[in-house]
C-alpha cells in the first residue's frame, strides 16, 4: 500500500493588492473551492489513521504466521529424516558389510547406514579420539580387546583365513609359502599392527619361511590392490579379498597346518548417540540373514 505524502502539496501564489480589493464569492462557492484545493491527506481523517493500523497490524500477523510456518516445517523436515548409524569396521569386510547395511536399511527405513572401513588398529585409534561410531567390527578380537570400555558387550561373528593372492594365471608359477621368499618374487604384505599382518607373520613363521617384503601395507586391501595392479608378484591377503576380486586376482590356498584361522569381533560403541540402532545393526549381522549374507562372500562361521 502506498501512502500519500505531504511533500506534493500545491501551493496557490500570493494574491496582489488588487486581488485583495476585489469583492470576496459568496460564502458557500468559497467553501467548495478550498475544498477542491486541499490534497488528500492521511492526517486529515480519522478513519484512514484506523485502517492503516489495521493494515500494519495484519501485516505483522501475516510475517509471524510465514515464519512459524518456516519453523514447523524445518521441524518437520529434521523428524522425517532418517537417522545416521555409523559402522566403524575391518577393510576385509567392505563387500559383506555393505551388502549387510542394504538389507538392514530395508529392514529399518528411518535408519540411514554409513561406513567407515579401515584398519582394524585405526578404527580403535579413531574411536578413543572421539570419533562418532556407533558400531565397531574388527577383524581379531584381541584389536576388540584393546578398544576396552570404548565398547560393550564384543561378541564374535566370523572367521577368516590367509591365502596368497596373485595375478591372474599366476604367471610365477607361485605354488606355496616357500614359493614368497624367491629372489624373483616381489611381496606385498599388510604392516604388523592390522590384523592380515599379524595373521602373516604367523603363517610364515609356522612354515618356516623368510621374506623381505617391498611394502608393508595399512590395510589388507591395500595387499590386493597392489597384486591387482602388477605392482607385487605376491601378497599374504583373506580368502576373502581373493573372492571380492574375482577376476582380478587368483589365489593360491595356504595348507591347513600352515594357516590360521582368525575371528572377527563386533560390539556397540559406549559414547553411541543411537545405542538403539546399534544394538539392532549388531543383532543383525548375527542374525541368520546376516550369517547367510558372511557366507555368500566366503567368511566362515564363528566357533
Amino acid at each position: 500500500m502506498r501512502h500519500p505524502t505531504r511533500g506534493g502539496r500545491a501551493v496557490a501564489a500570493a494574491p496582489t493588492r488588487e486581488a485583495c480589493t476585489t469583492a470576496s464569492p459568496p460564502p458557500h462557492r468559497l467553501r467548495r473551492t478550498l475544498s477542491r484545493a486541499r490534497p488528500w491527506s492521511v492526517a486529515a481523517t480519522p478513519r484512514s489513521r484506523v485502517l492503516l493500523l489495521m493494515a500494519a497490524l495484519l501485516a505483522v500477523v501475516a510475517l509471524a504466521g510465514g515464519c512459524g510456518g518456516d519453523s514447523a516445517a524445518t521441524t518437520g523436515d529434521q523428524a522425517d529424516r532418517p537417522r545416521e548409524l555409523s559402522i566403524f569396521a575391518a577393510a576385509s569386510l567392505t563387500e559383506a558389510f555393505a551388502r549387510i547395511g542394504d538389507d538392514f536399511t530395508a529392514a529399518h527405513p528411518d535408519v540411514e547406514v554409513t561406513f567407515n572401513f579401515a584398519g582394524s588398529n585405526d578404527l580403535v585409534t579413531q574411536v578413543r579420539a572421539g570419533a562418532p561410531a556407533d558400531v565397531l567390527a574388527t577383524a581379531d578380537t584381541v584389536t576388540m580387546d584393546a578398544a576396552g570400555d570404548l565398547v560393550v558387550d564384543p561378541r564374535a561373528f566370523a572367521a577368516n583365513q590367509l591365502a596368497i593372492a596373485v595375478a591372474p594365471g599366476n604367471p610365477k608359477g607361485i605354488t606355496g609359502l616357500a614359493d614368497l621368499s624367491r629372489d624373483d618374487i616381489t611381496l606385498v604384505l599388510a604392516a604388523p599392527e592390522v590384523p592380515a599382518g599379524k595373521y602373516a607373520v604367523d603363517v610364515l613363521s609356522r612354515a618356516g619361511v623368510e621374506v623381505d617384503p617391498v611394502s608393508l601395507e595399512v590395510t589388507v586391501k591395500g595387499v590386493a590392490t597392489k597384486v591387482a595392479l602388477g605392482e607385487a608378484d605376491a601378497g599374504l591377503v583373506f580368502v576373502t579379498d581373493i573372492r571380492a576380486a574375482a577376476g582380478d586376482l587368483d589365489g593360491v590356498p595356504i595348507p591347513a597346518a600352515e594357516n590360521v584361522t582368525g575371528l572377527y569381533a563386533i560390539a556397540p560403541v559406549a559414547a553411541s548417540a543411537h545405542a538403539e540402532d546399534a544394538a539392532a545393526f549388531v543383532d543383525f549381522v548375527l542374525s541368520p540373514r546376516g550369517r547367510r549374507v558372511l557366507d555368500d562372500h566366503g567368511f566362515l562361521p564363528a566357533p
